[in-house]
């Protein structure tokens, strides 16, 4: 897969935006099924259970392989690893805890001791809330550069770097690391979309059914 594809089809799934470090994770390589011996380097062993609970319920398997078949929680562990500063490390970190802890008054237990249903509830409560949250701030955030347009501030908008000052909260973060990772799988790439090795050939007017059936391609 193009690695420019795999940042655009991410970004279209998180609703047209994507975070600085997922894009520089996406640039740096693809997503790696982890060896046997693999062990986490950033969250701990509890931690990496309740992501990759989530995981699983954003992308469970059917009858496509889901995020556990292709290594999503380790691919989460190493970008954090690899691309997130300690500081965002920290955030992410705690943003897990606290989701945990709404578990906990919600429900009187951990996450990973509700029942599926209340899990999944959760993840979608937490979903909807932090999509909500980044909607509004993304809507100021216009409108402040709107008013700096008819201010004609535009010299400092044009010279300094936009910085979005609020990282990512952990389920968004979480949903952001599991498409990234699922789609630039092996098993996600060819199995759930549509893969050819070294694309070029051409096959004008075939009916739909022949070509894809529906699948969106992995190559160019």
């Amino acid at each position: 897969m193009d690695r420019r594809e795999a940042i655009q089809r991410v970004a279209l799934l998180m609703g047209g935006a994507i975070s600085a470090p997922a894009m520089f994770g996406a640039l740096r390589g693809y997503a790696e099924e982890p060896s046997a011996d693999w062990k986490p380097s950033v969250l701990s062993k509890g931690e990496l259970a309740l992501v990759s609970r989530v995981a699983d319920i954003m992308i469970p398997r059917t009858d496509t392989p889901g995020a556990l078949d292709v290594g999503v929680p380790a691919f989460i562990d190493t970008m954090l690893e690899d691309v997130y500063s300690k500081e965002a490390q920290e955030f992410y970190r705690s943003g897990l805890r606290d989701f945990d802890a709404a578990a906990r008054k919600a429900h009187g237990n951990s996450f990973l001791k509700l029942d599926a249903r209340q899990q999944k509830a959760l993840v979608q409560k937490f979903q909807d809330a932090a999509i909500a949250d980044e909607r509004a701030a993304s809507a100021e955030q216009q409108k402040k550069l709107v008013q700096e347009v008819r201010g004609a501030a535009m010299l400092a908008q044009r010279t300094k770097p936009t910085v979005w000052a609020h990282p990512r909260p952990f389920i968004l973060t979480t949903k952001e690391l599991t498409l990234l990772g699922f789609f630039t799988s092996r098993l996600g790439a060819t199995q759930v979309l549509q893969y050819v090795a070294i694309p070029g050939a051409y096959h004008g007017c075939l009916p739909v059914n022949q070509a894809g059936n529906g699948k969106r391609w992995a190559t160019n």
